[in-house]
């Protein structure tokens, strides 16, 4: 059954109900396929991650033993109550879609356990999925499609994101962020939260146009992006020979950060894609690595541990906030910050 206006999906999301045991949720915005399945999934079962109640997979387990999703939609769940099967499926083989669309109609006809719901997220699925058409045309079933957000809605997903942040921005400021801001949802809700840290949590302040125009800089040129990768791939010389090119190309030291910003930006979504068990291709992708870069790219996200990188969101915002504030050289302020990440990638072994 297809859910398409944005009133019946958030009811749905928020409160899932008889009869209806089953959810395909897919699309070519991943970042919205997973934050839609994410909240669904807390509807479900009180913990989402609880190995008792919670089977998780993914298209490679069911491509290795085709029984194994009938076998987890059956199982009865270890601690009592509701218990919650959630696939990942990425992969564009037909036998595949075929095989999970076998499960999905046997389940939403009552085969399996009748305590369990099956959830699946995918990616864009075409008009001659087996498996989108199981789920459009079956009672039982809710069927979403993530379509790339439209202005309004990514307005929308700014405002309430700063209203819970107690911040806000004036009129113009915001046309001119929502403006700015990518389609995929996983990287624009980084880019909001970026202005929440910058803005201030609980501060009440209201940024006007000239601010964030301050805030959001110029888009770095082609040299900048090979800075920034470049430091977080722990190439010191290359990196800052990269940086010195673009300020000779006139850029400043907050496009600098920027581009950093948006690299390292890229790569914590990157993780939280693949440990929600997208596959690092497909999570790349998501994240708009271009193809050529991908492999550098997933040889830092599989580098860059946690406790070392979210360090840097802070220093980010500080060193914007010092190469505009603090009359220093808004070069050499963020060359530094290059120079330090760029050690901190070699001393992890990049």
């Amino acid at each position: 059954m297809k859910l398409v206006k944005r009133p019946e999906i958030e009811a749905f999301l928020a409160k899932p109900q008889a009869p209806i045991n089953a959810c395909l949720i897919y699309g070519k915005d991943r970042g919205q396929v997973l934050e839609r399945a994410n909240l669904l999934a807390s509807k479900i079962v009180a913990d989402p991650k609880d190995p008792f109640n919670v089977s998780i997979l993914t298209d490679s387990d069911i491509d290795h033993d085709p029984a194994k999703l009938d076998d987890e939609l059956t199982a009865q769940s270890l601690m009592g109550g509701r218990r919650l099967v959630r696939i990942k499926f990425s992969s564009e083989k037909a036998t595949l879609d075929k095989t999970i669309a076998a499960s999905l109609k046997a389940h939403a006809a009552g085969e399996f356990n009748p305590d369990a719901f099956f959830l699946i997220e995918a990616g864009g699925l075409g008009t001659d999925s087996a498996l989108r058409r199981q789920a459009d045309n079956d009672k039982h079933v809710a069927s979403i499609a993530c379509y790339e957000d439209e202005a309004g809605d990514v307005a929308r997903m700014t405002r309430e994101t700063l209203q819970q942040n107690e911040v806000s921005l004036s009129p113009e400021a915001l046309d001119i962020f929502v403006a700015r801001l990518p389609r995929e949802r996983g990287v624009a809700r980084q880019e909001i939260e970026r202005l929440c840290l910058f803005i201030g949590p609980g501060s009440k302040r209201t940024l006007d146009a000239k601010t964030l125009e301050d805030f959001l800089g110029v888009e770095p040129e082609a040299s900048l992006f090979q800075a920034a990768q470049d430091a977080f791939g722990g190439k010191m010389k290359p990196a800052q020979a990269a940086l010195r090119r673009a300020f000779a190309e006139g850029e400043a030291g907050t496009d600098a950060v920027r581009a950093l910003s948006g690299h390292f930006a890229k790569i914590r979504l990157i993780q939280t894609l693949i440990g929600q068990g997208i596959g690092a291709k497909e999570a790349a992708k998501s994240a708009g690595v271009f193809w050529k870069q991908e492999a550098e790219f997933l040889r830092q996200v599989r580098s860059w541990r946690e406790d070392v990188l979210d360090p840097i969101a802070r220093e980010l915002i500080e060193t914007d906030k010092a190469c505009k504030s603090t009359g220093m050289p808004d070069l050499l302020i963020s060359e530094r910050l290059y120079m330090s990440i760029a050690g901190r990638a070699k001393r992890l072994g990049l």
